[in-house]
């Protein structure tokens, strides 16, 4: 197998509070006063289930306070995707892209559970820092609460140019998935894993070319998965789905997307061409420009082609 951190790769489903570096987190609780629980300390970040998850990230995002907590967070992470072979990420914020050699662009995320007035805050957020990256909205959480309530906060979006990349179909199924598509006209849906749950709705996925940002190392971690061989990825990418491969919350599961990429191929066999497809799936759902695409996807190719890789 070649060296997958060679394997040029787009990142488009990553939350940064969860990519911290975890000795940067106790420096930087340490200097906003606030105590690291002692299991976080040394990275060993061990949740059963989905809610637990959400307590342990509170602990994670209380210890972020200042400006220069996240410009120094977001710098490392341009750092550390690099060193995996990413040329570009989507991510809520980002610093350092020309350091690194990375381009990085902005998704700010609303929570489902926090109210649609501060959703519309989040919009006008994005628009005003359109010239500074930020490309687009995104609605994560529990999927119990409804996406329906934010039909016109995403249709205003859309209005001012923004991309839609609302969570959908990880804890919950189609009906959660259509409400993203219909009522918050998804461009892709993060997850999205679900979709299988109804034929109709792949078929309707497909045809209309919704990308999901699938993260298996994640599901399986939280609980949506029994297992890395019995997640859905192959059955997604059978069933003519566009898929994307992606982390989630790499530093609470303790990798990296190169990982990422090594972990479903053992998993599932996929040779190094399956997994430059992935790699190259990723840069087409992207929303980099066209030119940049062409030119990642040529790197692709020569990962392929050569023995420097190896």
């Amino acid at each position: 197998m070649r060296d997958l951190t060679r394997l040029p790769k787009a990142h488009l489903h990553v939350h940064l509070e969860n990519a911290v570096r975890w000795d940067t987190l106790v420096e930087i609780a340490a200097a906003n006063g606030v105590p690291v629980p002692e299991h976080l300390v040394d990275g060993r970040c061990a949740f059963t289930g989905f809610t637990d998850f959400f307590e342990q990230n509170t602990l994670v995002r209380h210890c972020l306070q200042r400006p220069d907590d996240f410009r120094r967070i977001a710098y490392e992470f341009c750092a550390d995707e690099a060193a995996s072979g990413v040329r570009y990420a989507e991510v809520s914020f980002s610093a350092g892209g020309a350091a690194f050699g990375i381009e990085c662009r902005v998704v700010l995320d609303h929570s489902r559970r926090r109210p649609v007035e501060r959703a519309w805050r989040t919009v006008r957020l994005a628009e005003r820092h359109r010239p500074d990256g930020v490309i687009g909205i995104g609605l994560a959480g529990d999927e119990a609460h409804p996406a329906d309530p934010f039909a016109d906060v995403f249709r205003a979006a859309r209005d001012a140019g923004l991309h839609r990349v609302p969570h959908a179909g990880e804890a919950l199924g189609a009906d959660s998935i259509r409400a993203a598509i219909d009522a918050l006209d998804a461009e892709r849906l993060g997850h999205g894993i679900r979709v299988l749950d109804d034929d109709d709705l792949v078929a309707e996925v497909r045809e209309r070319g919704i990308t999901l940002e699938v993260c298996p190392s994640s599901n399986v971690a939280l609980g949506f998965s029994p297992s890395l061989a019995d997640h859905p990825l192959p059955r997604l990418m059978e069933a003519g789905l566009s898929v994307t491969l992606n982390t989630d919350i790499p530093a609470m599961l303790g990798l990296t997307l190169a990982d990422e990429y090594g972990r479903v191929g053992d998993a599932f066999g996929f040779d190094e061409a399956a997994l430059a497809a992935l790699a190259r799936a990723g840069f087409d759902a992207s929303f980099a420009s066209p030119a940049r695409t062409a030119a990642w996807r040529d790197e692709i190719d020569a990962w392929l082609a050569t023995d420097g890789g190896r």
